[in-house]
């Protein structure tokens, strides 16, 4: 008995300890683009503004501290379009950036679906060729169940949900988002979607780029926004990939250009089944690889 109460403890620790890594890991800079884009601010920002329209210029507002991205290279943040699409009680707004004249890049994409009459579910799934893998943000149940002040001068409402920790056998629960003003305009009747009518060349009067930040300084800026979201690894919305997939957009000038920091990340970086036949990722090591033409752009 002992012998095995030794072995629950070592194995107990093992977990604690691969589970404190695992947050480290994700906090850790990994040379990506995903690096300079806040997934958990994106979502902030869509349950603060009531439309589509408001949102999108929310995220590309520089001091809300959500985007950070130069996907091209070329000394200035990029301008996130929003692109809203319709199936049925599913909703999608893709966060696509124009890197060239004929080239576009998701960043990623909002799943909103509505499960009932008053009852929403939401999940940001950052893009693989961003994030190095489908990274999946959503809202904490734990943190949303209580008011907490407000980020960046925004004042968070007040959600459903218990606190508890979530683990693979514990998973957060279902977190209501029918309350959002932006959830309930877009399935308001008569509502119709929302398509950024920017393109590359040609932006609102109102956007100024600004130039990048290091990491060091960008992380703690974005780092507010984790109090109230989660990363997840089961999506919610069984058909968004279905819908989504013939609307996603890559970008081989993005690919080319973290191609050497993306290797190094993915031969750290292993995807197992769990339990309930969701991914888990196993992280091998802190991945921090500088890729070339970073320079002072970040």
């Amino acid at each position: 008995m002992k012998h095995m109460h030794r072995i629950f403890i070592t194995l107990a620790c093992t977990f604690i300890i691969s589970g404190t890594q695992a947050q480290a890991d994700d906090a850790a800079e990994t040379g990506l683009p995903g690096d300079h884009f806040s997934l958990s601010g994106a979502l902030h920002m869509f349950k603060q503004f009531d439309n589509p329209e408001a949102f999108e210029k929310a995220i590309n507002q520089e001091n809300n501290y959500v985007n950070n991205l130069d996907l091209n290279n070329d000394g200035q943040t990029d301008y996130i379009r929003v692109i809203n699409e319709k199936d049925g009680n599913i909703m999608l707004f893709i966060l696509r950036v124009d890197v060239s004249e004929s080239e576009s890049q998701d960043i990623a994409v909002i799943e909103l679906e509505k499960t009932g009459d008053k009852s929403a579910a939401i999940q940001i799934i950052g893009d693989e060729d961003i994030y190095g893998e489908k990274k999946i943000v959503e809202p904490d149940e734990a943190s949303t169940a209580m008011l907490e002040p407000g980020l960046f001068g925004h004042t968070d409402p007040l959600l459903n949900g218990p606190s508890g920790n979530f683990t693979e056998a514990n998973p957060p629960v279902f977190v209501n988002v029918w309350l959002w003003p932006s959830v309930r305009f877009v399935f308001a009747p008569g509502y119709r979607p929302w398509v950024s009518p920017w393109r590359w060349g040609r932006y609102p009067g109102w956007w100024s780029p600004w130039r990048p930040i290091g990491y060091a300084r960008w992380r703690p800026l974005m780092m507010p926004y984790n109090r109230t979201f989660v990363v997840v690894n089961t999506r919610r919305c069984v058909r968004g990939p279905v819908v989504y997939t013939p609307h996603r957009r890559t970008s081989v000038i993005v690919r080319t250009r973290y191609a050497a920091p993306m290797g190094v990340y993915r031969s750290r970086t292993t995807v197992i089944k769990g339990p309930r036949n969701n991914k888990v990722i196993i992280r091998k090591g802190r991945v921090k690889q500088p890729i070339r033409g970073r320079g002072r752009n970040f």
